[in-house]
C-alpha cells in the first residue's frame, strides 16, 4: 500500500537521493518522456547521478530531448516513476521489471493511479505530469533551462492536444507561460509535434478511417488498426497517439474508441468522451484507467473479442448517463 505524500516530501526525497533511476511507461508519449528527461536534467544539474529507462524505444519525434538513457553503469539506489499510473504500464523489455517492482517514488497526474510505489504524489488536477514538474523542479532548487523547458512543454502540450482538451486549465496555461519564459522553443516544438506528419502516419490514418464503425445510434464511433496494418504502414507508435481524438471529433459522437493491436496480439484501447460520459469509468472496468475525458486499457484476444468487451462497457456508461439526465 502506497503512502500518499505532499510536494515538500517529494522534494526532500529527491534532494536526499543519488544514483537515481527514472522510469517511464511503455509505448512512451510526450509526457512520460518529457517529464522523465526534465527531471533527470534537473537532478544532474544538482550534481546527482541520474538516468532514464523505458521498456520501449524512444520515438524519433522526440530526438531533440537530451535523454540520458540508463546503460547499467551504476546501481540504482532510488527509483522514481513519472506518469505511470499502474505497474502493468512499465512493459517488460530492458529489464525494467527488475526496478518496477521496487519504485520508491511515483510522480503522476492520473487519479486512477494504483498505488504501486512506496510513496506517491498524484495531482489529478494537473493536465500532465510535466505540469506538476514545472513547479516541482524550481522547488528542488534547480533552474528550468531552455532544454528542461522544451521537455516539459512537450509533456504539457501533447497531453492537452496543444491545449484543446478538457483537461486544460488556467494552471496549465500558467505552466506553459512559465516554460516559454524559460526558453522553450514553442514555434519549433508545435511544428514538430502537431503540424508534421510522416507519409507512414498518413497511410495509417487512411487505414483507420476505412475501419470506422458506429454504434448505439451513432453515439459511439470506433476505429481499429491491426498490428499487420501498423507494420505495413511503417508508422511508429508515438505517431499514432493523436489518432485517439479522431472518432470523438465526429459530430454527434459522445464516445470515441481507438483500438491499436500490439505486437503480442493484445489491443491498446483509447477512450475519449464528451461531457455526459466518463472515459475512466469505461476503461477502469477493463483493468485500465485515466481521466474523465481520456482513458485507456488493454485487452487480449482477437479484434471481435476486443470490440465486444469495450462496447459492452460503453453501453453501460451511456445508459448510466441517460439515466442521470432523465432524473
Amino acid at each position: 500500500m502506497t503512502q500518499n505524500v505532499d510536494r515538500e516530501t517529494v522534494v526532500s526525497r529527491l534532494l536526499a537521493a543519488d544514483d537515481i533511476l527514472i522510469l517511464c511507461h511503455k509505448n512512451p508519449d510526450g509526457d512520460t518522456i518529457g517529464s522523465g528527461t526534465a527531471l533527470c536534467l534537473a537532478l544532474q544539474q544538482l550534481g546527482k547521478n541520474a538516468a532514464v529507462l523505458c521498456s520501449d524505444p524512444i520515438p524519433a519525434m522526440y530526438d531533440y530531448m537530451p535523454i540520458t538513457v540508463f546503460d547499467g553503469s551504476f546501481r540504482p539506489a532510488f527509483v522514481v516513476a513519472v506518469d505511470v499510473a499502474g505497474i502493468q504500464l512499465f512493459g517488460e523489455r530492458n529489464n525494467i521489471q527488475e526496478y518496477a517492482e521496487h519504485v520508491n517514488l511515483c510522480i503522476d497526474h492520473h487519479g486512477s493511479n494504483s498505488g504501486y510505489a512506496y510513496e506517491t504524489l498524484v495531482d489529478a488536477g494537473a493536465a500532465a505530469s510535466a505540469e506538476l514538474l514545472t513547479t516541482l523542479i524550481p522547488e528542488m532548487g534547480a533552474k528550468i533551462t531552455p532544454e528542461i523547458a522544451s521537455c516539459l512543454y512537450t509533456g504539457v502540450a501533447t497531453d492537452t492536444g496543444c491545449f484543446r482538451f478538457s483537461n486544460t486549465t488556467a494552471e496549465t496555461h500558467k505552466a506553459a507561460a512559465a516554460l516559454i519564459e524559460a526558453g522553450a522553443d514553442v514555434e519549433r516544438l508545435n511544428e514538430r509535434l502537431f503540424e508534421s506528419r510522416s507519409h507512414a502516419r498518413v497511410i495509417a490514418e487512411r487505414m483507420a478511417l476505412e475501419s470506422l464503425e458506429f454504434y448505439y445510434d451513432d453515439r459511439c464511433a470506433l476505429i481499429c488498426l491491426t498490428w499487420d496494418q501498423i507494420q505495413a504502414a511503417g508508422v511508429a507508435g508515438a505517431e499514432l497517439e493523436d489518432l485517439t481524438s479522431l472518432p470523438r471529433s465526429i459530430e454527434g459522437v459522445e464516445v470515441g474508441l481507438t483500438l491499436r493491436q500490439q505486437k503480442d496480439g493484445s489491443f491498446k484501447i483509447s477512450v475519449r468522451t464528451g461531457h455526459d460520459t466518463n472515459a475512466c469509468n469505461i476503461a477502469r472496468r477493463l483493468g485500465g484507467g485515466g481521466h474523465p475525458r481520456a482513458a485507456g486499457c488493454e485487452i487480449s484476444g482477437n479484434p471481435d473479442n476486443a470490440k465486444h468487451a469495450i462496447l459492452e462497457e460503453v453501453k453501460k456508461e451511456l445508459d448510466r448517463a441517460d439515466a442521470e439526465k432523465a432524473q
